[in-house]
């Protein structure tokens, strides 16, 4: 896992999520040459010996990002972009900065929907919607997806989960 005495990670990993977070709140995308260049840097850092993460693990931590990810798009929750930015962020982080970063992503993600359902004033309806998920075994997913109401930019829990996996908290 990533330390903190790993300037050149943490520094690209701040550098990507802020620029990836503020290009997908305005335009609700996520640039496949942002992602294509972000992975290129991981693993030429990892090639170059730049970082702590070698070549092998800047590929695992692509693999690992990107499997994790995966399912959440399948189901609509994420977009494509998402993915691929969080598979790119994984070349910086390595396999087990990648898993740790998914899981302050996901925390970062749970605390971001609430903020945003309180703003939007659907928090009773959110948790409805989710207690009939849970409920039913996920029959409604279809009509939850359906819903633009319950969409926002992903970018930014994928941001703050990353860097605090890169800063080892």
């Amino acid at each position: 896992m990533l330390k903190i005495s790993d300037p050149v990670a943490v520094s690209a990993v701040a550098g990507t999520g802020a620029s990836s977070a503020l290009v997908d709140m305005y335009t609700r995308r996520i640039p496949n040459l942002l992602t294509l260049g972000v992975a290129s840097v991981g693993t030429l850092l990892a090639a170059a010996h730049l970082s702590t993460v070698t070549p092998t693990q800047a590929l695992l931590g692509f693999a690992i990002g990107l499997v994790l990810m995966l399912p959440g798009h399948f189901i609509g929750a994420t977009g494509a972009g998402d993915v691929k930015l969080f598979a790119a962020l994984g070349t910086l982080l390595g396999p087990q900065g990648a898993a740790l970063a998914f899981m302050y992503t996901a925390l970062a993600g749970g605390a971001l929907a609430i903020v945003i359902a309180m703003r939007r004033r659907l928090l009773w309806q959110t948790f409805e919607r989710t207690a009939d998920l849970v409920r039913s075994g996920g029959a409604n997913a279809g009509d939850i997806e359906r819903s633009t109401s319950n969409r926002f930019a992903y970018a930014p829990a994928i941001a703050i989960g990353s860097l605090v996996a890169a800063l080892g908290l």
